[in-house]
């Protein structure tokens, strides 16, 4: 017996959207943290903790994106590519803000790390989401 070709939101996948929500509840709990301190000096240790868990994963999804065998990648760059237009405008208004309310040193690097996590995560899981739907190319 022949079985019917599977559709594309039957096939199992690596978990690469929790990959990308993991990383992204990590960046949204560290800039908190980190906020919640300022102007005042916090201990940086969870934030600096959070933010290489976080990228931990946003490269664990890449690498997962990359390994897949049966994708629409052409659906993944076009959604991924325009959302990451967008998100580099949004994250370059951020920084903006961050930079005129005067932080400072090693606030501003972990703030800038964790916005250039946000800026590259919410693409790929924008991404991945379209495209896991898609017909493979």
């Amino acid at each position: 017996m022949i079985s019917a070709p599977a559709r594309p939101a039957e096939i199992r996948r690596p978990p690469i959207w929790e990959c990308g929500v993991a990383a992204l509840v990590l960046v949204v709990v560290s800039v908190v943290y980190l906020a919640s301190y300022l102007p005042g000096k916090p201990n940086t240790l969870p934030a600096y903790v959070m933010l290489a868990a976080a990228t931990v994963l946003v490269v664990a999804q890449l690498v997962l994106i990359g390994a897949l065998s049966s994708f629409s990648r052409s659906s993944f760059h076009a959604v991924a590519g325009w959302s990451l237009a967008a998100y580099v405008v949004i994250g370059g208004m951020i920084e903006y803000v961050f930079l005129r309310n005067h932080t400072r040193g090693e606030e501003l690097v972990l703030l800038t790390w964790a916005l250039g996590l946000f800026v590259l995560d919410v693409p790929l899981i924008l991404g991945f989401s379209v495209a896991r739907y898609q017909r493979a190319d």
